[in-house]
């Protein structure tokens, strides 16, 4: 029979989460801390966080001008990572997010906790409302549509062409050949980037819902990685985006990170098991987020592989990879459900193109007003 959960009665009920599973109960938490918003009061209030208040005269008290002060030198910080990050100093931008994080300024880095570290069962996430093959099998329906539909319109337009300009067999010839080399020459030169910058800007043009469920995507990268202390450096929603900020066709929406220390551990062959669950997880935060969202995930097939390839290098037995990816399935979908309202926030600024000073200081006032 399975026990129920037992909750402790002391303990803080907007930064608990609990994972239900046959043998106990796990509790994933994070903290973050910034003077909450009057528009929307927390329920509790964190360490020197005073609400904005005004006396006689209209002028705020001296802790609402102290805590407006506090707001702003947080800012002024996190301005300085942004900088050591652009400068492409990302070890010192981690170093220096570390010492904000030891001296109170932010509160949210590498403040997200691991449930605990064991072999979980296909019923213990269908116990906490997850169901493994939706959420690690990746299909990006949409987009296939739209790559269907361009393929069947260029067909039918160069069909018209040839009727409409009288085109002899020999003229067809030549735009069959033309057609066929520049798609191998994509396909050979830039792995597809070239079709897939098309139909990606066609795809985001067309439809909203895909244009919120990319950046959905990329803020559950963002704020996991956050929140388990590795450092986000930059994203980007789209290939075109992509093309022009770093001029390369093969990347397309996604978020990149100061991993300076994981890279040296890969370099080394001696990975840590701290380090190989950060790297699982967030890995795993784009397609979790989908899961969340729609019931099952579109996007994210490159990350899936990547884990895959990652946990074969490793030479893990099928077993052992089995059980690092349910529990880091298990540990990213709690973590997001927790913090559902700070995803929101943070994909309204993506969208908006908020440099990462701004992504990360919306995270930190996002954090305490849940």
């Amino acid at each position: 029979s399975r026990s129920r959960p037992r909750t402790s009665p002391g303990r803080r009920r907007c930064e608990t989460m609990e994972v239900h599973c046959g043998r106990r109960v796990a509790r994933l938490a994070s903290t973050s801390g910034r003077p909450p918003s009057r528009s929307q009061p927390p329920r509790s209030l964190a360490a020197g966080a005073v609400p904005s208040r005004r006396v006689g005269g209209g002028r705020p008290t001296a802790a609402a001008r102290a805590a407006q002060q506090s707001t702003t030198d947080r800012a002024v910080s996190l301005a300085r990572v942004q900088a050591e990050v652009e400068a492409g100093r990302r070890g010192c931008a981690t170093q220096l997010a570390r010492e904000l994080k030891e001296s109170g300024v932010i509160e949210g880095f590498s403040g997200g906790r691991l449930i605990p570290k064991r072999s979980y069962t296909l019923q213990d996430l269908r116990l906490n409302k997850i169901e493994p093959a939706a959420l690690l099998s990746p299909r990006e329906n949409y987009l296939d549509k739209v790559s269907s539909y361009c393929r069947r319109a260029y067909l039918v337009g160069a069909v018209s062409a040839s009727f409409a300009l009288h085109w002899d067999v020999t003229q067809v010839f030549y735009l069959g050949a033309f057609t066929l080399g520049l798609l191998t020459v994509d396909k050979v030169g830039y792995n597809g980037g070239i079709e897939f910058l098309a139909v990606d800007t066609i795809g985001r043009l067309l439809s909203d819902s895909y244009v919120r469920r990319v950046s959905r995507h990329e803020a559950g990268h963002f704020l996991v990685a956050y929140l388990m202390g590795v450092l986000p450096s930059g994203y980007t929603l789209s290939a075109w985006n992509a093309l022009r900020d770093g001029g390369d066709l093969s990347i397309q929406a996604g978020t990149a990170f100061c991993d300076d220390d994981f890279q040296k551990e890969v370099a080394s062959g001696k990975l840590s098991s701290g380090a190989l669950d950060k790297f699982c997880c967030i890995a795993l935060a784009g397609v979790g987020q989908e899961f969340i969202d729609h019931g099952c995930a579109e996007g994210g097939m490159n990350d899936i592989s990547q884990l895959d390839y990652l946990l074969q290098g490793l030479g893990f037995s099928q077993k052992k990879a089995d059980d690092q990816v349910r529990w880091s399935a298990l540990n990213t979908v709690l973590l997001l459900r927790q913090h559902q309202g700070v995803i929101e926030r943070l994909a309204e600024e993506m969208v908006a193109g908020a440099p990462l000073s701004r992504c990360i200081l919306t995270v930190e006032e996002s954090l305490v007003l849940e």
